[in-house]
C-alpha cells in the first residue's frame, strides 16, 4: 500500500477537451491569436497578438489585474502553444485545430500539469470547466455572434 501511495503522489493531471465549431480553421486560429476577436468571448482586453516567442498581457472582465501570457510554439491554422501562471507554476496550454468536414473545426485545448495532489485536484476541477466555457464561448461566438461571457463572472470580482 505505500508504495501505491508514492506511485500516485508522482503522478502528473493534465487538462484535455475539445469541442467542434462549425467554422473553417482559418477563422478559428485567428479568433484566438487576436485579441480583438478574443474579447469577444474569453478576454476583455489583450496586448497584442499571440505571436511566437512574444509576450502579452491580457485583462479579464472580472479580474483587476493582468496576466502575462508567454508564447510559445505557433503554426499558422494548426497549433497555438503559451504558458501562464496558475496558483504560483508555469502551466503550458497547448491548442490544435484539426479541420474537418471543409469548413469545421475540431479545437483541442490541453494544459498541462500539476502534481496529483490536493491543490492539482482543485486546479483540475476548475480548470477543466474553465476551458470547456472557454469552448462553448468560442463557438458561441464564432457560429451565432453571441458573447457568452458578457456578465458570466461578474459574481466573481472582488469588492
Amino acid at each position: 500500500m505505500h508504495k501505491r501511495r508514492q506511485i500516485m503522489k508522482k503522478q502528473t493531471l493534465e487538462i484535455k477537451v475539445a469541442l467542434q465549431i462549425l467554422k473553417p480553421v482559418k477563422t478559428v486560429f485567428e479568433a484566438i491569436i487576436d485579441p480583438e476577436k478574443m474579447s469577444n468571448y474569453f478576454i476583455s482586453k489583450g496586448s497584442g497578438r499571440m505571436i511566437e516567442g512574444k509576450q502579452v498581457r491580457w485583462m479579464f472582465p472580472e479580474f483587476e489585474e493582468e496576466f502575462p501570457i508567454s508564447v510559445g510554439k505557433i503554426e499558422q491554422d494548426r497549433y497555438i502553444s503559451y504558458y501562464w501562471e496558475v496558483d504560483g507554476e508555469e502551466l503550458l496550454v497547448e491548442m490544435t485545430l484539426t479541420p474537418v468536414d471543409g469548413d469545421a473545426t475540431i479545437v483541442t485545448v490541453t494544459e498541462k500539469s500539476m502534481i496529483n495532489d490536493e491543490a492539482g485536484i482543485k486546479w483540475l476541477m476548475g480548470n477543466t470547466g474553465g476551458w470547456a466555457n472557454f469552448l462553448a464561448c468560442l463557438k458561441a461566438y464564432l457560429e451565432y455572434g453571441i458573447n457568452l461571457r458578457k456578465g458570466a463572472f461578474d459574481f466573481l470580482k472582488k469588492t
